[in-house]
């Protein structure tokens, strides 16, 4: 057995103790970018549009005996989804793949709605532009026009006043009713509130024509009145009140509970933790809920035909005679196979269309900002009840103020400085 001398030099290395091995180094964590625009994200989109028209076109004109524009869309649509999940996942995980082809996804239908919308309300005023430019459209009727009349006589003034009559009706018995509607519902639950509640989902698939048919048995033929702008104007409001109270329903349940409980426990009752907590806080969502109605009312043209009649005159007096709306005179131009009669057809359209949009306006304005968020004109009259109440806090701590009653003098001087002499010193 041969044995190896170890020189001191290794001695001493192999009875020094071994030196841990390094830890490895982990580098921090990064958060994943979830919007914004990277070059590798612009390089993804660009490649795979490309490639999935590419395929398309392969497919459509060499493999398979494929046709149709819409068919063709839809294809190279899913081929550019594989792709660009493909080319994401080379550089991210599978929870960054999904949120990109998901944010794609949503993009693609937000550009779709807004060029739908485009394309309506383009199309609409391009139609329309043969009569949109003369004065006469908007301040004459059509009783002195005809079919074969030029766009220089008549106009649609007696639908316009008709539209803003039966409107203002409408939302005159809807708006009360349908706050207070919504109202109830949030604050008094209970069976029959559910009642209310399943009746009210029921009505907002309510046909037109059915709120028409109402309106005309029980006003007119059952009460003997004639068609006039006031009869449409309940029948529009039976196609607002719905919507107006289940949407101001779904906005009053999102006010937090700490305000009114905290409204309640200094003292308030219910109806004024209503009125000056729950409605100012949901004041915006309310005005929305305004708009919603308003939208699905003015629109209505069956429900007028039947309750107001059609007229060519003007009709300044809501209670007697028939009135005719803007919808209802788009029907009646656009059937006509005049050139002249449809361009008011669409001009009225366009109108329409304009006046939704004032209407939305003046709602969003009066509606104001969101809660938390106040205007220039509110917050100086909060700075001016704050200066208000800070001088009223002023006046009762001024020095030499009595607390007491004035026919008790002795007794609160007496009580103010003991040692003051009394009256008998």
């Amino acid at each position: 057995m041969t044995v190896v001398e170890q020189t001191p030099v290794q001695a001493a290395l192999a009875a020094a103790p071994s030196a841990p091995a390094p830890e490895p180094v982990l580098s921090p964590d990064r958060p994943r970018r979830i919007g914004g625009v990277s070059r590798s994200g612009v390089l993804s989109l660009t490649g795979a549009a490309a490639s999935g028209l590419c395929v398309t076109i392969l497919l459509y004109g060499e493999l398979a005996p494929f046709s149709g524009a819409l068919g063709f869309t839809l294809t190279a649509y899913l081929f550019f989804l594989a792709i660009y999940a493909v080319l994401t996942g080379f550089e991210e995980d599978g929870q960054a793949v999904r949120d990109r082809v998901m944010t794609v996804v949503l993009w693609t239908a937000a550009t779709l709605l807004f060029s739908a919308l485009v394309l309506v309300v383009g199309f609409t005023a391009w139609r329309g532009r043969e009569a949109l430019p003369h004065g006469n459209f908007f301040t004459q009727d059509m009783q002195a026009a005809g079919p074969l009349d030029p766009l220089t006589n008549g106009g649609i003034a007696h639908a316009m006043l008709g539209t803003l009559t039966m409107t203002a009706i409408a939302l005159a018995i809807t708006v009360p009713l349908g706050l207070a509607c919504a109202v109830y519902l949030n604050q008094i639950p209970g069976r029959f509130s559910r009642f209310v509640r399943t009746i009210v989902e029921a009505m907002t698939a309510l046909p037109s024509i059915v709120a028409g048919l109402m309106v005309y048995a029980v006003w007119i033929l059952g009460l003997g009145m004639q068609k006039s702008g006031l009869a449409a104007g309940f029948a529009i409001s039976v196609m607002m009140l719905p919507i107006v109270i289940r949407a101001s329903d779904v906005v009053l349940r999102l006010v937090p509970g700490t305000l009114t409980e905290a409204s309640e426990a200094l003292g308030a009752p219910r109806w004024r933790t209503v009125w000056h907590v729950v409605l100012p806080t949901a004041r915006s969502g309310l005005a929305t809920a305004v708009i919603l109605g308003t939208a699905r009312g003015i629109g209505e043209t069956s429900p007028v035909l039947l309750t107001a009649g059609f007229t060519a005159a003007l009709n300044t007096d809501p209670t007697s005679g028939p009135m005719v709306s803007l919808p209802l005179a788009v029907f009646n131009f656009v059937k006509s196979p005049q050139p002249t009669m449809i361009a008011r057809g669409f001009g009225a359209a366009a109108v329409l269309m304009a006046l939704v949009l004032v209407l939305f306006v003046i709602a969003r304005v009066t509606g104001g900002r969101g809660p938390g968020h106040q205007t220039k004109r509110q917050a100086r009259r909060t700075a001016r009840a704050s200066r208000q109440d800070v001088a009223r806090f002023d006046e009762l701590h001024a020095p030499g103020l009595s607390l007491f009653p004035a026919e008790f003098p002795a007794e609160a001087s007496a009580t103010a400085d003991p040692t003051a002499p009394g009256e008998n010193d």
